[in-house]
């Protein structure tokens, strides 16, 4: 059993030291990959009923109209009504509406909760359910091959794609192929996608652009288009000002199942670890303490953040920070560059995060 120290005029300090991030390295087998496609703990809960729209944006309150009725539709054995591909004719029988769904927004107005909420309204066992970002279906394919993830996933009733990424043109096309199949086969679509380079307008990426990079798959796709501000601060308070060193350090120690890491060390790690591997990175994790947080050196190490921060989301796990604000974590050539979008999403998710942080400080 732990003990702890009294500090005066401090929280007690456990005597167990709090993890550090740079000295994992998970190993996540390829079926754990087929497993963990399913909506992040951040939203095992969300429903239609539970977003709320902005009654100033009356495309919210349509979104949620049309997915439930997408949701419905599905009830059959499968989106064609098959349940399985006709083996024996020349061609699959064309749909009769499509197959597909394409939330077009900016973000931070719920397109994440509105897919994850479309995923459990649908009538079909988890197992013939899967949702993933576009990273998590590249390392699928990656880890199972293409052929065995076509066959993997043929037999579900629907596949959810959060964040399409659209500035690789290989994966691009490699996950295009992917769709084309799993469409043959029967199997409903749904997704949401992020900025192309040079497409700065407004910090999304349009439902146009996006039909015509996914080209044969268009057809299958319905746009819809949601308005709206990024709700994670609509009507919410200022991040909060990053803490001293000294206050994160206790923080680490005072609380359970967190990590302490000096910013600069956790970057240097990220580049030794694939991002297929932050999810179990952050496994058990009950918050996230860094000292040391500055501006990232350059894109690569900035993308890497990225991913790590949107594990962090999903997992609802609070992250307390020295140093500078998380909305000086990237340059202002960063922030008017392709990957825009990207980063605007990372700083929104992490000062979502930083407010959840606040209770962990002695007051």
């Amino acid at each position: 059993m732990s003990s702890s120290t009294a500090v005066p005029g401090q929280s007690p300090i456990a005597e167990t030291a709090p993890l550090s991030l740079c000295a994992l390295e998970p190993h996540v087998p390829a079926d754990r990959l087929v497993a963990e496609m399913v909506p992040p703990p951040r939203f095992d809960s969300v429903r239609f009923d539970t977003y709320v729209p902005d009654p100033n944006q009356p495309s919210q309150v349509e979104a949620v109209e049309v997915l439930s009725g997408f949701a419905t539709g599905l009830g059959g054995a499968h989106a064609t009504g098959s349940g399985k591909r006709k083996w024996f004719s020349k061609k699959p029988a064309a749909p009769a509406a499509p197959l597909g769904v394409y939330l077009d927004g900016g973000y931070g107005v719920g397109k994440t909760h509105l897919l994850a909420s479309l995923w459990h309204a649908t009538p079909a066992a988890p197992s013939l359910k899967a949702f993933g970002t576009f990273v998590e279906l590249t390392n699928l394919v990656g880890a199972l091959g293409f052929q065995q993830t076509v066959q993997t996933l043929s037999g579900h009733r629907l596949l959810c794609i959060d964040e399409f990424e659209l500035d690789d043109p290989g994966d691009t096309v490699l996950v295009s192929s992917l769709l084309s199949r799993l469409v043959e086969a029967g199997v409903a679509l749904a997704a949401t996608s992020n900025t192309l380079p040079g497409k700065l307008g407004e910090g999304r990426f349009a439902a146009a652009d996006f039909l015509r990079e996914i080209q044969g798959l268009s057809s299958h796709f319905r746009p819809l288009r949601i308005d709206g501000e990024d709700y994670r601060h609509r009507g919410l308070p200022e991040a909060p000002a990053p803490y001293s060193d000294e206050q994160v350090t206790e923080a680490a120690y005072a609380t359970e199942g967190a990590s302490l890491d000096d910013f600069p060390s956790l970057l240097d790690h990220l580049a030794r670890v694939h991002p297929s591997r932050y999810g179990a990175l952050t496994d058990g994790l009950r918050a996230v303490c860094l000292t040391e947080v500055q501006p990232v050196p350059d894109q690569s190490t900035a993308l890497r953040l990225v991913v790590l921060a949107d594990r962090l989301y999903d997992r609802e796990v609070p992250v307390l920070a020295s140093g500078v604000p998380f909305d000086k974590l990237f340059s202002e050539e960063m922030l008017n560059g392709g990957y825009r979008k990207k980063y605007f999403r990372a700083i929104s998710r992490l000062t979502a995060l930083a407010r959840d942080a606040k209770g962990l400080v002695a007051q």
